[in-house]
């Protein structure tokens, strides 16, 4: 029989339905009549008949016609509220911000599965995990040793022995011994009481790459976790059922015990918890409309589960890959702007970069030769002025592969770091099954993952950095020889004056955010954890650099495709031809004063989705895998000396 969770006020109420024909008037009645049934005062109801109502699907927010019967807009299991006239919507609802998670929108349940092992996962798989591309299962061999180290801890408890965390308390209180009748109380109340975080919740995506990561790292078999609770877990993934996890509340060190907290919460059907099917909903009742039950901790689990450096790893994750993703196209936003503004390729000549080889930097400039390439990709911009009286370049276009190389290079270290972190035991105490032995340690102190993520803001914001003094090139007539801010009729129009000085803003944020927060301690726990990561913060702070990097070159882009149109019928290289082309299906030319705000949106998603990359990458493959020779055309930036005459002739010429 279908079933319908209505939300009336404080109370959460399960209404079945026999006729799915019935209205949505005769769905809020029946709930109406449940919820008064307890009130002493009807809820103030006098009549259910005569009360007046809306009601509106949790998932999406969208208010219901009463007259609509419930089999036109609602589905099996759905979540709906119901508000009283004269009441507020419920506050219980926490909706996600706009544009934020993509599991929201007609999300279609994955097929495909990753196997976790606590080994292989990449932070390429925990992303597209957190996007609900995949779901997950153990491997064999990881359900083996999660089964071993179980059974050691049980051999713990039945023989009476005091183990940290096991038999004990935690923190300040680790010399407690607690009774074996209330091992699990102790565990629920660890988690209850840890459960402490405030602020926004995280998307949806985040929360099932931080569900993601946990299952990873107790699939290890090291942190005494039973089957059973793991493969809830699992379910719980697979169904993406998500709890409320506050982003705030870690230091980074006992762990990120507050969100893991949390996290583990919903598992236990406390708390708040998302589904796409329910929206925000209380944790038991999203988990029963799936067919899951709340999870029950046996002894150390709930330590297990909520000790780790999984939240920042996992922000971490997503900070890294987006990073990588912005620094490859921002080498091809640069070599567009270099040839708008009418630049030199011979910066970028090979034999400069083999004198200082930084991996990044000869990269760099491997990719800046494969797009401009004047013999491989002829340009009539770059043949426009072969011949002008211009010595140099400015620093920000000849210094591309120096500044842009050293962001490569730390991602590629960062990227490192947070890969061996995703695959770590990082809780306490470490269960090894094959010694019969539980040891305390400190492997969920976060400073791996804090400095490394403090290391990726400060490098990954240089991109930004000499990106908005490329646009400021762009827009300046004196530098571009380009109508001011790259319109026409300048005075009635702006063009790109104020784009430019979001740019500039997002810097000088930036550089606020690019202070480390891995330099800062503060003792906590009474003193037994007295240093600390910070991590969670230098997780969160350069998630928010890399946004900002990723719209200042939004911003960039915009305004070198607008450039172009100044420059026609003159065409540049192929590959940034094709990457103009792709701009323009989003974006039309400037011609006037418009909207702008939706243009750089538009553009920001282009390089979200990775799709500038995309297009210029086939380019940059073929000409970094066929033998091409380098093309070295002559140019007044730089001089060809006959070689030095011999002894010989210098005597016969004087």
């Amino acid at each position: 029989m279908p079933r319908f969770t209505v939300h009336i006020r404080d109370e959460w109420l399960a209404v079945p339905c026999r006729d799915t024909a019935n209205t949505i008037r005769w769905l809020g009645q029946e709930a109406l009549k449940r919820y008064i049934k307890n009130k002493p005062d009807n809820g103030g109801i006098t009549a259910v008949k005569d009360a007046r109502f809306v009601v509106r699907r949790c998932q999406s927010l969208g208010l219901l016609d009463a007259d609509d019967t419930i089999d036109d807009v609602l589905e099996d299991n759905d979540f709906v509220e119901l508000a009283i006239e004269g009441d507020t919507m419920s506050p219980d609802f926490i909706p996600c911000q706009p544009g934020v998670s993509h599991l929201t929108a007609a999300y279609r349940e994955p097929g495909e599965y990753i196997s976790l092992d606590g080994n292989s996962l990449t932070s390429t798989d925990l992303v597209n995990l957190g996007r609900g591309l995949y779901k997950i299962k153990l491997t064999l061999d990881a359900e083996r040793k999660v089964v071993q180290s179980r059974e050691l801890l049980d051999t713990i408890v039945k023989e009476n022995k005091v183990v940290y965390g096991i038999t004990t308390g935690f923190g300040k209180f680790a010399r407690t011994v607690i009774p074996v009748s209330k091992l699990k109380e102790l565990q629920e109340n660890l988690v209850r009481s840890h459960s402490a975080g405030v602020g926004n919740p995280l998307s949806p995506e985040r929360t099932r790459m931080l569900l993601a990561l946990r299952i990873n790292v107790l699939a290890k078999g090291h942190s005494g976790i039973s089957l059973e609770t793991l493969h809830a877990m699992i379910q719980a993934f697979n169904a993406s059922c998500l709890s409320f996890v506050p982003e705030k509340g870690t230091v980074g060190a006992s762990g990120d015990l507050a969100p893991l907290s949390h996290l583990a919460l919903g598992l236990m059907g406390e708390g708040k918890m998302w589904s796409p099917k329910s929206g925000w909903a209380d944790a038991k009742y999203v988990l029963e409309a799936h067919g899951l039950k709340p999870i029950s901790l046996k002894p150390k689990e709930g330590l297990a589960l909520i000790n780790g450096t999984q939240m920042i790893t996992s922000l971490g994750a997503e900070a890294v890959e987006r990073a990588q993703a912005i620094a490859q196209q921002a080498d091809i936003i640069a070599a567009l702007t270099l040839e708008v503004l009418k630049g030199t390729t011979k910066a970028f000549d090979s034999d400069i970069h083999a004198l200082r080889p930084h991996p990044g930097q000869i990269e760099v400039a491997l990719r800046f030769r494969s797009l401009l390439d004047s013999d491989h990709h002829p340009s009539q911009i770059a043949e426009s002025h072969r011949f002008c009286d211009r010595v140099q370049d400015a620093y920000t276009m000849r210094c591309c592969p120096q500044v842009h190389g050293v962001t490569n290079d730390t991602i590629k270290f960062v990227q490192n770091i947070i890969n061996t972190e995703i695959n770590s035991a990082t809780d306490n105490p470490m269960v090894f099954a094959e010694r019969g032995e539980t040891i305390s340690g400190g492997n969920f102190h976060g400073e791996y993952p804090a400095k490394a993520l403090d290391f990726l803001a400060i490098a990954v914001h240089e991109l930004a950095s000499i990106s908005e003094r490329r646009t400021e090139r762009l827009c300046n007539p004196s530098l571009s020889e380009l109508p001011a801010f790259l319109v026409n009729e300048g005075g009635l129009n702006s063009g790109f004056m104020i784009a430019h000085c979001t740019a500039a803003a997002l810097v000088s944020e930036n550089k606020v955010l690019c202070h480390p927060s891995s330099v800062d301690s503060l003792s906590t726990s009474a003193a037994t954890e007295d240093h600390v990561s910070m991590g969670g913060w230098a997780a969160r702070k350069a998630l928010r650099v890399v946004e900002h990097v990723e719209q200042v070159l939004a911003i960039e882009l915009l305004a070198a495709c607008q450039g172009i149109e100044f420059l026609r019928p003159l065409r540049t290289t192929t590959p940034l031809e094709k990457v103009y082309e792709l701009v323009r299906s989003v974006v039309k030319p400037w011609i006037k004063d418009r909207f702008m705000s939706p243009d750089i949106e538009a553009v920001h998603r282009l390089l979200l989705d990775q799709k500038v990359w995309n297009v210029a990458k086939p380019y940059i493959d073929k000409y970094q895998t066929e033998y091409i020779p380098e093309s070295r055309p002559g140019s007044p930036t730089a001089f060809s000396l006959e070689s030095p005459a011999s002894p010989r002739k210098r005597l016969r010429h004087e």
